[in-house]
């Protein structure tokens, strides 16, 4: 049987799988050919939308991360990531973009994982 953590953590991959494809710019599906919505995986996962998402501080973001199991927090972290990278580009909103990187370091520090990608787009928005 699934438990609602189990299932909490198979859609927190789905988004990041997802917007990692967009973020490569090489999706084979969009996320509405998919059909995933995007909202609805923000309220499944967070209880909230996106738009309440983005107005809390870094801190508040991390202590609602620091609310869930510790093995997860890599998972949380990384689709963190790749949500506020995603929007940030976007949208040129600066302060998601200082959101994406601040949860990629922290994604790579709970990790543990030397990840190419992540280490190429905290440089990218540190310049």
């Amino acid at each position: 049987m699934i438990t609602d953590k189990e299932f909490t953590l198979r859609l927190i991959r789905q988004l990041t799988q997802a917007l990692e494809k967009l973020i490569l710019d090489k999706p084979e599906e969009s996320l509405m050919q998919k059909e995933l919505d995007f909202e609805t995986l923000m309220r499944d996962i967070f209880k909230f939308d996106f738009t309440t998402l983005s107005s809390k501080t870094k801190e508040e973001i991390i202590e609602i991360v620091n609310e869930r199991q510790e093995r997860d927090h890599k998972d949380y972290y990384e689709m963190l990531g790749n949500l506020f990278y995603f929007n940030g580009k976007a949208n040129g909103n600066k302060d998601f973009l200082d959101k994406a990187k601040t949860f990629y370091e922290l994604y790579l520090q709970t990790s543990g994982i030397f990840a190419l990608p992540i280490i190429n787009r905290i440089n990218e928005l540190k310049n």
